[in-house]
């Protein structure tokens, strides 16, 4: 079988382990998706998105735009685009995205009144700080408006906490969703707002290792699944929020909130369930074959993002240490095919031209080193 053919079975199979694993009628909803084209070449398609939550059965998803080329003046077209996608399909709640230097209350107001539910805030694409002033008129109209903000807290940002956490205190009420689970100062945003009501985090990440510490720091009940679409995929985030919580202790009706009861209720207005304290491990016990895999997997992440040859040796490594036999017989399975597969779709990548092959061919395979690592990751010894 062709490596792309055992890719999409791997995925497929991954899929049916996620859907075995989903509590009995779940609400599923995507609290941070973008459509539009970034300058960094990544794109978002409505048919592309509506086609996955229409396969995983979704209610909803929040969506703003992409970082776009022609975001001056003010993301005014792209947000535009935005309303339309939202106006196309009534699952897509759109959210407004704002530049801070650029007219930043006239286009939230503007686009509110045009119907958008949500502001969006990137500090770190649109190069502000967390304690600029401005960002204060932007949080009184969200709490007046009664519309939650969905703000950047991943790579690239210094401590941010106790700037927001005097914005949610100078504007008490207002909602405030922390993307990323929060990880560019996840320690501080934690002991910041674990337990507050209204403030949540959501799971696009990319490491277990990060969702595991989130559960054990905050209420379950704040953390909100989302994949980052068209960055993470289904059912890789699925895979990854599931094996996360379980391991961390969820029950059955805190996984329904996470998966998407919770990010529903804050798109109609409803109330969400009050935070009860955290539910996670102190520590991480892995079986040593299985770590091993987590590192190299985690070597080889970033030549995989940024399209470049295994130079370090990175999933050479892993796959090596995946052929060994196991007692975890499902997982082992599972990582070693994708693993295997992984590596010779990315060394197929290597000798293609640039193009949408090519692009197919990576992107399959960091899909399956993330499966892979995910799974590595969340299996106790």
């Amino acid at each position: 079988m062709d490596a792309l053919e055992r890719a999409q079975e791997i995925l497929a199979a991954c899929d049916a382990m996620v859907r075995a694993d989903m509590p009995c009628d779940c609400v599923l909803w995507d609290a941070h998706t973008h459509l539009g084209d970034d300058i960094d070449g990544m794109a978002g398609r409505l048919d592309e998105l509506t086609a996955m939550l229409d396969a995983n059965g979704f209610g909803g998803a929040f969506s703003f735009c992409l970082d776009e080329p022609d975001r001056a003046p003010a993301f005014r077209a792209a947000n535009d685009r935005t309303l339309a996608h939202a106006a196309a399909d009534p699952r897509i709640v759109p959210f407004a995205r704002l530049d801070l230097d650029d007219h930043p209350l006239e286009e939230a107001v503007r686009c509110l009144d045009l119907g958008a539910r949500g502001i969006k805030l990137h500090p770190r694409a649109q190069r502000f700080s967390v304690g600029d002033e401005r960002l204060a008129p932007v949080f009184a109209l969200a709490l007046e408006r009664r519309v939650p903000i969905l703000i950047h807290g991943g790579r690239g940002l210094p401590p941010i906490a106790d700037h927001l956490a005097a914005l949610v205190e100078r504007y008490g009420g207002v909602q405030l969703i922390i993307a990323h689970a929060g990880i560019a100062d996840m320690a501080g945003l934690a002991a910041r707002f674990g337990g507050v009501p209204g403030v949540f985090f959501d799971t696009s990440v990319w490491s277990a290792i990060d969702l595991l510490d989130l559960f054990r720091q905050v209420s379950p009940e704040q953390v909100l699944f989302a994949t980052d679409y068209p960055y993470g995929r289904l059912p890789n985030a699925l895979l990854l929020a599931l094996r996360t919580a379980r391991l961390s202790g969820l029950d059955e009706t805190q996984i329904r909130w996470m998966l998407g009861g919770t990010a529903a209720a804050i798109a109609h207005g409803d109330p969400v369930p009050p935070p009860t304290p955290p539910r996670g491990l102190t520590a991480l016990v892995q079986p040593l074959t299985f770590a091993r895999i987590t590192q190299y997997v985690s070597m080889a992440t970033p030549l995989l993002w940024m399209r470049q040859p295994d130079a370090a040796g990175g999933l050479g490594l892993a796959v090596n240490a995946a052929l060994a036999e196991h007692a975890h017989i499902e997982e082992a399975g599972m990582i070693r095919d994708a693993l295997v597969t992984a590596a010779e779709l990315w060394h197929r990548s290597d000798e293609i031209a640039d193009g949408p092959e090519r692009r197919v061919a990576g992107d399959h395979a960091k899909w399956l080193v993330h499966v892979a690592g995910t799974l590595a990751a969340t299996t106790r010894a």
